[in-house]
């Protein structure tokens, strides 16, 4: 059994609703009310990925969480409906934005390629956002000292790569294992995969991947090079980075890059935690993020 259906309430006890971007339904979460916060997930996760921290703020603050196209509940097209890129991502977030009203005064809240997505947004509209809390990301080029993983490559630049993506969720299910310390249980592992059930679901696993940009040409590595120059454009927004460093992929050397760009910003380290920082550090984060919400108030 796949699908919300085989989810265990206790692990994602919301309803969801659904939008209509780009011909496309679009899944996502809107609970409770306030000052905005956008939660923007990466590959291969979905709205999932931050459970923990809607049931911690919505009490106080309006959360949104989408699933990007192709990705947990929302509806997965293939190509030829859909452009698997980076700048529709950032279009689609954008309109998302847009019809559910989310305002102008928004915090935004990024993990892995969501983090690309969301400052791609940020820097189109640096005037809508307030404040940033990063996790284990990246907004900017690799840099000239790291490679990209192995793992990822033969994804990225293989044909069998892809076809073990698709054929056995390979990506997704391996994400479980690999992404962080702390063993997950098996329920939430099969509820990480449950989206991504059958060969034509996993399509955006894969092209998520296969849209990583390593040199000039490349489909997104415009948008990353305009993403990167716009980072000075929040030299005074209050920012967050949220770091395990253990991530094989998002390594400290990618936060010390942030760290250059944003000397201002309040940096947590997590010794023990991998790249999915929220799931190693799930009770250490949530009160750091509300004393960093608190402390820049809007």
């Amino acid at each position: 059994m796949t699908g919300r259906e085989s989810i265990p309430h206790s692990l994602y006890p919301f309803h969801g609703y659904r939008t209509e971007i780009g011909g496309h339904g679009y899944h996502y979460l809107d609970e409770g009310s306030g000052e905005t916060l956008v939660m923007v997930h990466g590959n291969p996760t979905w709205s999932i990925y931050y459970r923990r921290l809607v049931l911690a703020f919505r009490g106080r603050y309006r959360i949104l969480v989408p699933d990007h196209i192709g990705c947990g509940f929302s509806d997965k097209p293939g190509d030829a409906n859909y452009r698997y890129t980076l700048s529709q991502r950032v279009d689609d977030l954008e309109e998302f934005l847009n019809k559910t009203g989310a305002g102008n005064t928004l915090t935004l809240v990024l993990h892995d390629w969501g983090g690309m997505i969301g400052m791609a947004y940020a820097v189109r509209h640096p005037e809508r956002v307030k404040r940033l809390v990063l996790m284990n990301t990246a907004a900017f080029h690799l840099p000239d000292s790291m490679r990209l993983p192995a793992s990822l490559w033969s994804v990225r630049n293989t044909r069998f790569g892809a076809w073990c993506v698709q054929r056995f969720n390979l990506f997704a299910r391996g994400a479980t294992w690999m992404t962080t310390t702390k063993r997950m249980p098996k329920p939430l592992r099969d509820a990480y995969c449950a989206p991504y059930g059958t060969y034509d679901e996993r399509i955006a696993t894969l092209r998520f991947v296969q849209d990583i940009p390593l040199q000039p040409g490349d489909a997104a590595y415009d948008t990353v090079s305009q993403v990167e120059a716009g980072l000075g454009l929040f030299a005074k927004t209050p920012v967050l980075l949220l770091w395990g460093m253990k991530d094989f992929v998002f390594s400290p050397k990618v936060l010390q890059v942030f760290e250059r760009h944003w000397p201002h910003a309040q940096v947590h380290r997590f010794a023990g935690a991998g790249h999915y920082v929220l799931e190693d550090a799930a009770d250490e984060i949530p009160p750091i993020i509300r004393s960093f919400l608190e402390a820049h108030p809007l």
